[in-house]
């Protein structure tokens, strides 16, 4: 399945993305669920397959406006210099063990909504990556089992503030509207190893990152093992897994993103988070 949080005629509600548009899934259920975090919570993606399969879109993907996938994640964490290539372009060491940080709520931007440069600084770059979208509560999980916990996966673009991340990478990477996240959740049973995929970022239709993921430093199952070490993960948290080389700050001279832009993050398997950049 793909899955969606939405918002039409006012209401916020879940649905799945099939040829044709969104399936609302939340009239279908009874609107049982609040959210896709809720879903996640009550372990209902079985029900909700069941409820997908043969549905016909009840709106064309014009018609709803696309939210975050998760819009109200527990947590969003993510992986740095989780790439070699990306390691070597920024003169860093290679890491022993996953660089973690976390991003705020209101950092998050829908599918086709608008990622804002801040007034604050023009070393605005660019990081597509993959998210990992957690499905069960759990600690102390080990890597064997890491990927029974997981939900689905999702694209996610990690808009970073370079000038400021020199002092302090919790201000580089927190600025409201930076983190696109979307366009939707596909659940694992489309994905059954999340690293045989292919992952692109495009800058005004130009190809700017290309990598798979095997490429990873840490593997998606090390990383659930390191943080489920360090504290509890719940259904709806978002991690993203690190981005690969090509990012701005790595070229000579910088490439920044800057109001009018339009930025893509493509993964096979998933599909094209697209959004446009607009100054504060």
């Amino acid at each position: 399945m793909r899955l969606v949080s939405f918002r039409h005629a006012g209401a916020h509600k879940i649905g799945a993305a099939v040829d044709g548009g969104i399936v609302d899934l939340s009239a279908r259920s009874g609107n049982r669920w609040a959210s896709l975090r809720a879903v996640l919570a009550a372990k209902a993606l079985g029900e909700l397959a069941v409820t997908t399969k043969g549905a016909v879109a009840d709106f064309k993907m014009d018609e709803v406006a696309l939210l975050p996938v998760v819009p109200d994640p527990d947590k969003v964490l993510c992986i740095g210099l989780n790439y070699a290539s990306h390691v070597g372009e920024v003169g860093r060491q290679l890491p022993t063990v996953p660089s973690v940080f976390s991003r705020l709520h209101n950092t998050l931007v829908a599918h086709g909504g608008d990622i804002v440069r801040p007034r604050a600084s023009i070393d605005f770059d660019f990081e597509g990556e993959l998210a990992i979208v957690i499905g069960t509560r759990c600690r102390h999980v080990s890597r064997a089992s890491a990927l029974s916990v997981v939900a689905g996966y999702t694209c996610f673009l990690d808009g970073s503030v370079r000038d400021f991340q020199k002092h302090s990478v919790t201000a580089g990477k927190n600025f409201p509207a930076t983190g696109p996240l979307g366009p939707w959740m596909v659940t694992t049973d489309e994905i059954p190893d999340p690293q045989r995929l292919k992952l692109e970022t495009r800058l005004n239709g130009k190809t700017v990152q290309h990598d798979t993921t095997d490429h990873m430093i840490f593997d998606v199952a090390t990383i659930i093992e390191y943080l489920s070490t360090v504290t509890w993960l719940e259904p709806g948290d978002i991690i993203a897994t690190g981005t690969p080389d090509g990012v701005g700050a790595g070229r000579k001279p910088p490439l920044w993103m800057r109001g009018g832009d339009k930025v893509e993050v493509e993964i096979s398997g998933i599909g094209t988070l697209g959004v446009n950049v607009i100054d504060e």
